[in-house]
């Protein structure tokens, strides 16, 4: 059963936090009100939120730390006690504050925001129907069933760079069936692009933004790995790739409009962090749930992405992003890709999938709880304000830059 064609509903909703939370270390990051008035990057312990930014004035210096360090921090560290998490889970979908005034953010800051595209075989399929469209929706159910009888559905047993791969790629440019999508879905490099500025990310409750021009979009569910600068992956999150098919569709030259707009990527609800319990290979049995809900339509469709079914590990990922090729000093988080490509109708027979406002849009998995969404237009959401300078400057203002206190 594919994600694009799951259309029953799960029998409920998620919980927004890990299902083995008594295990769990999860890092995350919060607004706390005057006198502070800045973020503070906090644990989750025994459900509470615990402030643990005099060891660490930012995410990513908590992720420098070397494992050992970083682990004893995040479980045992003295820190102010903010309240319940699944009160302000609650808070933030209900659009409100939390106990005390808090506000939950994404759980990253100064980490580059980075994407790997094309990573299943299903959104390979997609994507070169939105080339061939030129951004017409109208024209994706055709051009699914000629691709699909053309190239057949064994895309997903093909191993990228692999000599079959290479083969294949002969075939198809032979018959004028090439794409940019399958350069990268089976050839030997990944598409690594940059989906976000530092920063900008929302979290848990946030409306995500689409940018008004389109008329063709959907939500991308996936795992968000967080990497430090010595491209160590130190835990993982959820997060929503909001995707303009249409835009990217016309010419591929246009993914940065396609892809980075005010509040087109959302990531959390917190970074779970690796230790024995939590590691890679629980990230590559995930399945990622997906529920889409449409406040005026009633319209409803459930997916999924089955992490075994992705054609690039992880850790090949990782690599092809950083390395003595290209450095992160600030450390990255690292979409992963998706196999949910929606095609169910929403309206005219056809027409397939589209956003509508108010759509919640609800990512999920066991082991990592679950990142709730609303969706708006990036021009009507609140603009995006508080970004790097503006961080350093709240955090000298509280003296937490002069030195590690730990």
């Amino acid at each position: 059963m594919t994600a694009s064609s799951v259309n029953a509903l799960p029998g409920a909703l998620p919980d927004a936090l890990p299902a083995d939370i008594a295990s769990a270390l999860l890092v995350g990051r919060v607004w706390r009100p005057a006198p502070i008035d800045g973020p503070a990057v906090v644990a989750v312990r025994a459900g509470r939120i615990i402030d643990i930014t005099r060891y660490a004035a930012t995410v990513a210096d908590l992720f420098e730390r070397d494992a050992a360090d970083m682990l004893a921090i995040v479980k045992s560290a003295a820190g102010e006690d903010l309240g319940d998490a699944a009160s302000l889970l609650q808070a933030a979908l209900d659009g409100g504050l939390g106990e005390g005034g808090l506000q939950l953010l994404a759980p990253c800051d100064l980490q580059a925001i980075k994407a790997a595209g094309v990573t299943f075989a299903v959104s390979l399929l997609e994507r070169v129907i939105e080339e061939q469209a030129k951004g017409d929706p109208a024209r994706a159910s055709a051009l699914r069933t000629e691709l699909q009888a053309t190239i057949g559905t064994n895309l997903a047993e093909m191993v990228p760079g692999s000599s079959a791969a290479m083969r294949l790629k002969t075939e198809l440019s032979a018959r004028g069936l090439w794409s940019q999508y399958m350069e990268v879905g089976i050839g030997p490099d990944a598409e690594v692009f940059t989906k976000s500025q530092p920063m900008s990310s929302l979290g848990h409750g946030a409306v995500v933004g689409l940018h008004p021009s389109s008329h063709w979009n959907n939500p991308e569910p996936e795992i968000v790995l967080a990497v430090n600068s010595r491209a160590e992956i130190v835990g993982a999150a959820l997060g929503n790739d909001v995707n303009l098919r249409d835009i990217e569709g016309r010419s591929a030259l246009l993914l940065g409009k396609a892809k980075d707009n005010n509040g087109s990527c959302a990531i959390g609800p917190f970074v779970r962090i690796f230790d024995g319990d939590f590691t890679l290979d629980t990230l590559r049995s995930c399945e990622v749930s997906m529920l889409i809900e449409g406040a005026d339509d009633g319209f409803m469709l459930a997916g999924s992405s089955r992490m075994r079914e992705i054609s690039r590990d992880p850790l090949d990922l990782v690599a092809q992003t950083c390395g003595a090729h290209h450095q992160y000093p600030d450390g990255f988080m690292l979409f992963l890709g998706t196999m949910f490509s929606p095609i169910k109708d929403r309206g005219a027979a056809g027409g397939g999938f589209t956003h509508h406002p108010g759509d919640k849009v609800t990512i999920s998995t066991p082991a990592l709880g679950a990142l709730v969404n609303t969706v708006g237009r990036s021009d009507t959401i609140a603009p995006w304000t508080f970004g790097v300078r503006a961080l350093y400057q709240n955090l000298a203002r509280r003296e937490l830059l002069a030195g590690r206190s730990a």
